[in-house]
């Protein structure tokens, strides 16, 4: 199965690669842009993660060096060809001590395993993955999307409990373009402002399939949402809107999953909602307020997710309490210089999340940021076995 695995990456790999470099000299036809990324992150755990005999680890340090490719060609008249990746280079003391790390990142949990290790020292390893990687097809009032795609059903900026397919990690600020999904996506563009969509996930088992509906509409500048479907092991139904009220941001989500009948003693029902609200005043000072509802989460002790690889996150369960509270202001202090500071808040347990960050604007296609995240909460609470994290970044797009 490894070797099937790899053989599969490689096709697609050398597949895309062949259409780039065929298309290269196509001219306007084809589309390139990308960015390369510096970043050092350093990590105080509160409590120490202990994998063995002397291996216990209570800060953790690495660089990370980071470079995307976006290619999007042109085909035809109906046919366009994106094609996009990142590398990435992680180094340092981490690294060394905990190579398992390596293997951590390789994963993939998409249905085409397109993300392998390709290069590895002692303390050091480079990362290819594939992260965008379809064709898209339109005919008239269709849209036809095949391969590997952000399947964005969000409305919300924190948290997203219609976004079924492939839910990001708000802690993962790093990762702008978040993650795809595998599938094919049929939408029919019903009006000016309505259209019906019809998604299906592949996988490598039932658990890992969906197949789900959404259709949007406009009444009274109010954009609305219904979604219906199968995903893994739930039945799914939600709905979702975005308007604003005197010139502020309105938004919400809501979807309840109901396990499959044969999936009872594995999954459970639950009610997944938030709401936010955000405004810009006349001086650019941006404020933005967000409420999440987990039904199946803990008023008490909610325990923690895993810091350095969230990959149980779902909509389903976008946090472990059943109550949380998000806020965030933004100035920019002068045209080049904006600052930022963000919080999550789990009213049940006490703990909470603090995210101070600045970012400076060096040219136009050149940036530093900083950035700053302090976990606080007793022992046992959802973000009180963190710790703090601080990063320094230095991005050149192109």
């Amino acid at each position: 199965m490894m070797l099937i695995s790899r053989i599969k990456k490689y096709l697609v790999l050398l597949a895309m690669i062949g259409i780039t470099w065929t298309v290269s000299a196509q001219g306007s036809k084809l589309a390139f842009n990308g960015y390369v990324k510096d970043m050092q992150t350093f990590y105080n755990l509160k409590t120490p993660i202990v994998l063995g005999p002397g291996q216990t680890f209570d800060n953790i340090s690495y660089n990370l060096l980071h470079n995307r490719l976006n290619f999007k060609w042109y085909t035809n008249s109906w046919l366009t060809t994106t094609f996009e990746f990142r590398n990435r280079l992680f180094s340092g003391k981490f690294i060394n001590d905990f190579p398992e790390y390596a293997s951590m990142i390789e994963k993939d949990n998409g249905w085409m395993d397109l993300s392998w290790n390709w290069a590895t020292g002692k303390g050091w390893f480079v990362n290819t993955t594939i992260d965008r990687v379809y064709f898209d097809m339109n005919f008239n009032k269709w849209n036809v999307r095949v391969g590997r795609q952000r399947i964005n059903w969000g409305i919300n900026l924190v948290w997203n409990p219609n976004d079924v397919f492939n839910a990001f990690d708000y802690f993962d600020f790093d990762y702008e373009e978040r993650p795809g999904t595998d599938a094919v996506k049929i939408t029919r563009y019903t009006g000016v402002m309505s259209s019906a969509e019809l998604v299906y996930k592949g996988g490598r088992n039932s658990d890992q399939m969906a197949l789900a509906g959404r259709y949007r509409f406009n009444v009274n500048n109010y954009d609305f949402q219904v979604i219906g479907g199968w995903v893994g092991t739930d039945w799914v139904v939600g709905t979702g809107w975005s308007g604003d009220i005197q010139g502020a941001g309105f938004r919400g989500e809501i979807t309840h999953f109901e396990p499959l009948p044969d999936k009872k003693d594995v999954s459970f029902a639950s009610t997944v909602a938030s709401v936010s609200a955000d405004y810009t005043f006349t001086n650019s000072l941006y404020i933005h307020s967000s409420v999440l509802y987990n039904s199946h989460g803990t008023n008490g002790l909610a325990g923690g997710m895993d810091y350095l690889m969230n990959s149980n996150l779902s909509a389903k369960m976008l946090s472990l309490a059943k109550w949380s509270l998000f806020g965030q202001v933004s100035y920019p202090v002068t045209p080049l210089i904006n600052v930022d500071f963000s919080s999550i808040v789990n009213p049940g347990d006490g703990s909470f999340y603090l995210g101070p960050g600045a970012t400076l604007s060096i040219t136009d296609n050149l940036d530093f940021f900083l950035m700053g995240q302090l976990f606080e909460g007793n022992p046992g609470t959802e973000f009180g076995d963190y710790g703090k994290a601080w990063f320094a970044r230095l991005k050149w797009s192109f």
